[in-house]
């Protein structure tokens, strides 16, 4: 999907913001040499139109400004020292007797980029020379003898420090915000990856189970009953390739998107509540008779909540297969509006339930349970055999 546009402001790039800052401090500084209606004639005026040697100075000041603004983002550190030196060539100009808070804020700009977007070493280097040159043009008036507007001087160091804090502030909620991007991008591809091992371990072990089964009775029997034999390879063999099947479309659907097209042939579907005959079936041929009875109207599930619960009858059966000795069970599915239960009853014997039995077997459906938010309980049964029972829970509204 794609990411959404950058807004118009975001577009903008921090020396076009440092450009318009100082064309508008710039503009202010001249309006105010202006006597305003309501205004003392006592107050200093001298127009707008500035004596041969000022206008060098202010040139000097606008081409240094705009050369600090265009470097901003490849070379923040010289860009702020050209924006700081056409601040004070500004000052010269209109005779300012202090940098005044309009003539710096492009420096506030830099500063606020500086501290936002580049390491801390480069920040404190960035806030030092601000502050000596901030510092530096008021001291050095008061060295030679002229006045200075020191509330002024106090005013642009506080816009200063503001602007380096500000910066800092954004540039850790930048972080924070790419840390939180990327625990959350791990914990998807942990989630994904636990997901594709239940798939394999379920599919699997159902069929290896089967194989098992059947590869011992065909050895037995292969002397003394070649019919027999012979039909037991042949539910190996369709074991064998259900579980190659189902390998190939789980390793197909990981590759990148620009495999889809390769000419194979269309992969079948997930299993769900609708093969549970197929299962039943083959887990029969394999020695086990399964009695699947069915209650309610199953309707149409959620893809995730079907796939679950054939996911957790396929395990518990292939867990009766290989650990519980016993030569029948029962599978009762209810469906219900609004959530569908599973219950695994067998007559065996409580080996499921030693340590190592089962395998991940019970970890596995316990999980898949779990992030449906659904219930699972597996134990042994009082009057003897092994009981699985899970409850996954149908979203209002998805029938």
């Amino acid at each position: 999907m794609p990411a959404n546009p950058p807004t118009l402001l975001r577009r903008v790039p921090p020396g076009g913001w440092a450009a318009t800052a100082w064309t508008a401090g710039l503009a202010y500084s001249f309006v105010v040499l202006v006597r305003l209606p309501g205004e003392s004639r006592n107050n200093f005026y001298r127009g707008l139109w500035l004596p041969d040697t000022n206008q060098r100075t202010l040139a000097v000041c606008v081409v240094l400004s705009l050369a600090g603004c265009a470097l901003l983002r490849r070379r923040p550190l010289t860009a702020l020292g050209l924006l700081l030196a056409g601040a004070v060539f500004g000052a010269f100009a209109i005779h300012s007797s202090v940098l005044d808070v309009p003539l710096v804020l492009g420096v506030d700009v830099a500063l606020w980029h500086i501290a936002a977007t580049r390491p801390r070493r480069e920040t404190v280097l960035a806030s030092t020379l601000a502050a000596l040159v901030l510092l530096g043009y008021p001291i050095g008036r008061v060295l030679v003898g002229f006045v200075i507007g020191t509330s002024t001087a106090l005013a642009v160091l506080l816009t200063a420090a503001v602007a380096v804090l500000l910066g800092h502030s954004a540039g850790e909620s930048r972080r924070h915000a790419a840390e939180l991007g990327e625990n959350a991008a791990a914990r998807a591809v942990a989630g994904e990856r636990l997901r594709i091992a239940r798939e394999l371990h379920d599919m699997v072990a159902h069929s290896i189970g089967i194989v098992a089964l059947q590869s011992g009775a065909a050895r037995l029997v292969l002397t003394t009953q070649p019919e027999a034999a012979r039909d037991a390879l042949g539910r190996i063999e369709t074991a064998s390739r259900e579980t190659l099947s189902g390998l190939r479309r789980m390793l197909v659907a990981l590759r990148a998107a620009e495999d889809d097209a390769d000419g194979q042939p269309p992969l079948a579907p997930a299993p769900g509540l609708a093969d549970l005959d197929r299962l039943a079936r083959s887990t029969t041929a394999a020695g086990v008779t399964v009695d699947l009875r069915r209650n309610g109207e199953p309707g149409p599930l959620p893809p995730e909540v079907d796939l679950a619960a054939y996911r957790v009858v396929q395990e518990a059966l292939a867990n009766v297969v290989r650990h519980a000795g016993a030569r029948s069970c029962r599978v009762t599915v209810d469906c219900g509006e609004d959530e569908v239960t599973i219950e695994v009853l067998d007559g065996g014997g409580l080996r499921a339930t030693q340590p190592g039995g089962a395998g991940f077997g019970l970890l596995g459906m316990r999980e898949r349970v779990a992030l449906l938010h659904g219930s699972f309980t597996a134990g042994p049964r009082p009057a003897g055999g092994f009981r699985v029972a899970a409850t996954l829970p149908v979203p209002a509204g998805a029938r």
